[in-house]
This record gives C-alpha cells, structure tokens and sequence, in this order.
C-alpha cells in the first residue's frame, strides 16, 4: 500500500515538472514580438536620445529609454538588435563639440574624442563585431567614416566633404552609402570594403542615405536633382529606378528587401506639404494625409507586417511616430520629438 502511494506520489511530481518545462517553452511567453524606434525628443531645453521600445501584442509592455541625461543635446539615428542587446548610434555634445557614439544596452561607447564634432548615422552588428558609420570634421570637411568595434576607417581623404549615412554587412563585405562634394555638386556614394563607386555622375546633387544587401543584389535608397526637383530613387548593383517623376520634390530614406519585395520610404511634396510615403515595389501609399508635413526615414518588415518611423509636424510641434500596416501610433506627447529607425525582433 505505501509502495503504490510513493509510485502514485513520484508520477504527479514528474508530470507537474513536465508540464512546467513544457510551459517554461511556450513561444507566446519567450518569443514576444518587440518593436524598437531609434530617435529623440526635446525635453523643453535639450534634445535627449531615446530608445521606444514597444511590444506587438495587447497584453505586452511599452518601454521608453533615455539615452542622455538631458543636460547636453543628443539624439540617436539608427537601432539594431542583435540576440538580447540593443544597440543604437547617435550623438551627443561634450559642451564644445558633438561626440560620435553607439550605445549597447543604454551604455555608451564614444567613437570620437570630442576634439571635432562628429556623428554616428547607422549601426549594424555581425556576429561578435560592432559596426558604425557617419563622419567627423576634420577642421575644414566632413570625413565620412565607417568604425568596426570603435576602430575608425576613413572613406574619404577629407579634401571634400562627406558623409556616410548607413552601413551593412553581409558575407563579410562591409557597404556603406552617402555623398561626396565634387567641388560643384554632391555624389551619391557606395562604398563596399572601403572601395568607392559613384552611383550618380556628379551634374547634379544626389545622396545616398540607405542601403540593404540581399543575395548579391546590392540596394541603395536616396535622391537626385532634376535640375528642378529632387527626384526619389532606389538603386540596384548601380541602376537607378524613379520613384518619383520629378515633378515635385522628393526623396527616399530607407530600404528594405523581403523576399522579392522591394519596399522604399520617404517623403514627396504634394505642392504644400510633403506626405510621408512607403513604396513597395515602386508603388506608392500614403502615410499621411498632407494636411500637416510629415516624413518617413525607416522601414522594417516582418512577415505580412510593414513597420515605418518617421514624424509628423502639428502647427509649430513635431510628433514620432510609428507606423504599422499604414496606422499611426503618436511614440511622445508633449515638447518635439522625432523617430528615425525602426527594428523589429
């Protein structure tokens, strides 16, 4: 009889471990779907970098994270997350100068000694290094720059001016996209491995602001003039697609591969105001209604789900926001605030 009660006993133990362990491995407890927004809000005297850190279901947690404590100007541009660590780029002034720095988990890391105002633009993280990129004044121009582990290579030899707006990884080869002065006009700029090419001609101005790798094919999001307008484009392994007909001004800020979709953000004037706008495979949608002016700067895609950052400007104030599946969600109340990146884990 006591036999059979301890077998009785050590099976209800045994299944009420199971069961915790079976638990304890529940996707919907392990793996929520989090949202990051890179960008920073006026505190009523400085700007201060932010993290949004925003959870994707009802019943999950939102989270606000100063990176700066205020009392100097900072914001942050870019936000990638890599396992559990989330990693952003950024600025901030010393009380002279701006300070290039990337930020792990709230912490900061100085990319730049202060002695020349410098911004870091982008972050991006592969395996165990930590890539940056942006420039530094060198006391007459910009040098653009990309930092492996806090380590700066220069893209530029400083004669004219540049900057390096984002980077990317893949397979080991380092690209990043920006412009260059040509003394009369800016060139839209890729760099792979610190190798130059010239995705425009140099007649007249174009910029490089993003950049994203798939496969082999290389694909740049920025703008060129017209001569009248800036026109919106993306490029791929250098051929330039319109997405705008130029005839008002725009431009592309961010892309994104998923699958064989292409999508593109930015923002294009309707005449008055310009209307934040996504383009998915050259197809434009409105993000906004041209009431107020409003810009996109950043996509992010994760499965059926289309994730912009951006913000919308309300008479004299400026308000982040994040875009889902084209719904708004106002990230701030209160003094300006602006979003930049967005990254979705």
């Amino acid at each position: 009889m006591k036999a059979k009660n301890l077998t009785t006993l050590m099976f209800l133990v045994i299944s009420l471990i199971m069961g915790c362990s079976n638990n304890d491995d529940n996707p919907t407890s392990s793996q929520e779907t989090r949202i990051y927004v890179a960008g920073y809000q006026n505190n009523g005297i400085k700007n201060v970098g932010k993290v949004w850190s925003l959870s994707d279901s009802e019943t999950g947690s939102d989270i606000t994270t100063n990176l700066s404590d205020g009392s100097q100007h900072a914001a942050t541009y870019d936000v990638y997350v890599a396992g559990g660590d989330v990693y952003t780029a950024g600025r901030e002034h010393n009380g002279t100068n701006y300070v290039a720095k990337v930020w792990k988990n709230g912490a900061a890391t100085n990319l730049t000694d202060g002695s020349q105002s410098a911004y870091a633009y982008s972050v991006f993280v592969s395996g165990n290094d930590v890539y940056a990129s942006g420039w530094e004044f060198n006391g007459t121009d910009n040098i653009a720059k990309v930092w492996k582990n806090g380590v700066a290579t220069n893209l530029t030899n400083g004669l004219n001016n540049a900057n390096a707006y984002a980077v990317y990884v893949s397979d080991n080869d380092v690209y990043a996209v920006g412009r260059e002065e040509n003394n009369t006009n800016t060139v839209a700029k890729l760099w792979k491995n610190g190798m130059a090419t010239d995705l425009t001609d140099g007649t007249e101005d174009a910029l490089a602001y993003s950049v994203f790798v798939s496969g082999t094919d290389v694909y740049v999001a920025g703008h060129e003039s017209n001569g009248t307008n800036n026109v919106a484009k993306i490029w791929k392994n250098g051929i330039a697609t319109d997405l705008t007909d130029g005839t008002q001004t725009a431009y592309a800020n961010g892309v994104f591969v998923s699958g064989s979709d292409v999508y593109a953000v930015g923002r294009e004037l309707n005449g008055l105001r310009y209307v934040a706008k996504v383009w998915k495979n050259g197809v434009a949608t409105d993000l906004s209604d041209g009431v107020n002016n409003a810009q996109a700067y950043s996509v992010y895609v994760s499965g059926d789900d289309v994730y912009v950052a951006g913000f919308e400007t309300y008479g004299a104030g400026s308000v982040a926001i994040l875009w889902k599946n084209g719904i708004a969600q106002p990230l701030a109340t209160g003094f300006d605030s602006f979003a930049y990146s967005v990254f979705v884990k």
